[in-house]
């Protein structure tokens, strides 16, 4: 009996991990990437940083992208400038790294700044700020958020 509820607990284990994860974006005809909001009410997109692989969760009120320690070694992400940031949770060290390379669906920009020092909590999650987000005009239409790469 036992076995029984432990096989059904981790069906729906997986089937709640599955329904929680991030929606593809896609890229439209004209070039354009779709993002739609997640579950959780946040939009997420899969990219890179310095050819290695990220999920971005897309945040318009963040000064750059920020990554843990953990993927900017994966990354290649050496030296710096050391900081602290301001972040909502309070006071965070860390250091900045320019001339990073972030690729989002179609659209790669190099030279961007990025920080290190997010928590290791966040794994391979990544903030998608305005350093990258600043070459982009950005509709929010109520589920979908919409990159448009600037003429």
């Amino acid at each position: 009996m036992l076995a029984f509820w432990f096989a059904v607990m981790g069906v729906l284990y997986l089937l709640m991990q599955r329904s929680l994860q991030p929606q593809q974006t896609r890229v439209e005809a004209n070039g354009d990437l779709v993002i739609e909001r997640a579950r959780d009410g946040h939009f997420y997109v899969p990219g890179r940083v310095n050819g290695a692989d990220a999920v971005f969760l897309v945040d318009t009120g963040a000064t750059m992208v920020m990554v843990g320690d953990a993927m900017a070694l994966r990354a290649g992400l050496q030296g710096g400038v050391p900081t602290t940031f301001k972040t909502a949770n309070g006071d965070r060290t860390g250091r900045v790294v320019e001339g990073v390379r972030i690729s989002v669906g179609p659209m790669t920009v190099s030279n961007i700044r990025v920080g290190v020092g997010l928590s290791e909590s966040e794994g391979q999650t990544a903030l998608l700020g305005q350093s990258f987000l600043a070459k982009f005009d950005i509709n929010l239409q109520k589920d979908r958020m919409v990159l448009k790469a600037r003429p």
